[in-house]
């Protein structure tokens, strides 16, 4: 990954208005009951280390959601959204440990060693028939960003990217926004991490990379030069929602979703994104 920033984003124009929780579809199961649990406190959960918490995410853990690839310094949004939660839940800074767990790992049936992963994480039917999600933390939308010299640089539908050659990381619902939304006449490229995607758009091997739109905002604003976003993909049905990853059937789930619930209800996520995540004018909607 290059150089990471070692201040804040570049102050940009609009604050995310990104929070709340979407209307649940009909279809859709609703995330574990999270009122009137009472087995809520540290002495009463069940950890992997008797009174730790170990969360895990993945190396590396990438700006704005981390800084300086270090989860454990309570920066970036995910990592603050991670000690808030176990803040909720009676557990200091100092009772937090981080492992690092690849993102298809997290997500793959079995056996988990953590109590939580925090990784930008889409809940979708498909991954809630391997693990548990928390209730959603953060609603997101997919983004095309392009060098300045690429064909789809100035594309205003979506229909203008699918002759052009996308990529995404493996597993990520970015690469199905490609498939499923752009549909493009090609194959789609697929790359382990984001810096393996980023580097083939520098080096011209695809027209355009998909990512979520403050990744969008980071990269185009402080990894890329003459890049730019070419716009977000348009929403479809429910807006996509990251939420935490637990164990299947985890006895964490229901109090993990309490602690979610009470961070959106006090406005705390509301105020964790607005001091890490921005929003830059001119991300337009691609139609």
């Amino acid at each position: 990954m290059l150089t990471r920033m070692v201040r804040r984003l570049l102050p940009l124009a609009l604050l995310l208005a990104l929070v709340g929780c979407a209307p649940a579809d009909e279809d859709t199961p609703a995330p574990p009951a999270a009122t009137g649990l009472t087995t809520c406190t540290k002495a009463q959960l069940t950890t992997k280390t008797p009174g730790k918490l170990t969360i895990g995410t993945d190396d590396p853990a990438y700006e704005p959601w981390f800084k300086d690839n270090k989860p454990e310094n309570g920066q970036g949004f995910e990592s603050a959204v991670a000690y808030a939660i176990a803040d909720r839940l009676g557990y200091a800074q100092a009772d937090v440990t981080w492992v690092r767990v690849p993102f298809n790992n997290a997500i793959a049936p079995g056996p988990k060693d953590f109590d939580f992963d925090i990784n930008q994480f889409s809940i979708t039917e498909e991954r809630k028939r391997a693990v548990d999600f928390s209730g959603p933390y953060y609603l997101v939308r997919q983004t095309v960003i392009a060098l300045t010299s690429s064909k789809i640089a100035g594309a205003t539908s979506v229909a203008a990217l699918q002759s052009a050659k996308l990529g995404a990381q493996v597993g990520t619902t970015s690469y199905q926004a490609i498939t499923d939304l752009v549909k493009p006449s090609g194959q789609p490229q697929v790359y382990n991490t984001n810096d393996d995607a980023k580097k083939a758009l520098q080096n011209g091997q695809i027209d355009g990379l998909v990512v979520d739109l403050p990744t969008a905002f980071y990269m185009t604003a402080a990894e890329l030069e003459d890049a730019v976003i070419v716009g977000q993909l348009p929403q479809v049905g429910v807006p996509e929602q990251f939420g935490l990853v637990l164990d299947k059937g985890s006895s964490l789930t229901g109090c993990v979703t309490q602690a979610v619930d009470q961070l959106r209800g006090s406005g705390d996520l509301t105020n964790l994104e607005e001091q890490w995540l921005a929003q830059a004018a001119g991300a337009r909607e691609l139609t």
